[in-house]
């Protein structure tokens, strides 16, 4: 009896080992083993092991998405003594028109998470979706072992997107992060009401200007056509000589009829 197996994707996470509490760039390879493209690839986190923070980091072709969760206990983000209670659910990579992954390629789709738990290890989810929506090929969820800060400290930053690491480099990933979230968040509401004012202003500006140039133009066609009155003819008959008065005065003209 023959038995089917459902098409496979493999995956797997970069670097495979990580610093306790300490905040991560990894890099997530996805390769589709399937007979179909993938048009969507999401990273689950899971609920018992919920991340203080996780942003997906810039990656051609593929726009991220995040979905985003409540907890009830706060959790210390990278950043110094803050905290959170809104933690990512998951992150959804969609393929742009005509990248969608073929049967065979591989995808590496990065994420900046931290800080991370104080556990031997955690499970990244990850499962995908056919251009039609319909679930793509199981994803075997890769595993990021977790080891204690040999030096006792545990790391308060990020890694930066080149690679490098240090306040400095956490302080760069972290704008970074905060202004992604504020593009998703200003996406999400839609535009402002500024904006609109904005455009509107704007749109008045325009039409005033149109107006100001059509009253211009309507009064220059207007002189144009009125009539102009016609100065007296001179007659060609007269003459102009000079009129000498008394001795003593001085010469002026006068008309000849």
């Amino acid at each position: 009896m023959l038995v089917a197996t459902p098409a496979l994707a493999d995956v797997t996470v970069s670097p495979t080992t990580a610093y306790q509490g300490s905040g991560q760039n990894l890099t997530l390879r996805v390769t589709n083993d399937g007979d179909k493209p993938l048009h969507t690839i999401t990273l689950k986190f899971r609920d018992d092991t919920p991340l203080a923070e996780a942003y997906p980091l810039s990656v051609p072709d593929w726009a991220p998405r995040i979905t985003m969760r409540k907890i009830s206990t706060a959790l210390k983000t990278v950043h110094g003594d803050t905290t959170t209670t809104d933690v990512a659910a998951s992150i959804t990579w969609l393929a742009m028109p005509g990248k969608d992954l073929a049967p065979g390629k591989s995808a590496d789709l990065s994420v900046a998470v931290g800080p991370l738990p104080t556990l031997s290890s955690i499970q990244l989810d990850v499962a995908s979706t056919y251009a039609d929506g319909k679930p793509g090929p199981a994803l075997t969820p890769p595993t990021l072992t977790l080891t204690p800060d040999p030096t006792g400290e545990k790391a308060a930053h990020a890694h930066s997107i080149n690679g490098g690491s240090g306040p400095a480099a956490g302080e760069q990933a972290a704008q970074e992060a905060q202004l992604f979230k504020n593009a998703i968040e200003e996406a999400e509401r839609g535009p402002s009401v500024w904006s609109i004012g904005g455009w509107v202003v704007a749109g008045l500006a325009l039409l005033g200007g149109a107006f100001v140039m059509w009253r211009s133009r309507h009064r220059a066609d207007d002189e144009s056509d009125s009539p102009v009155e016609d100065l007296p003819d001179e007659d060609p008959a007269e003459e102009k000589e000079p009129v000498t008065a008394g001795s003593g005065t001085s010469s002026k003209w006068a008309f000849k009829g």
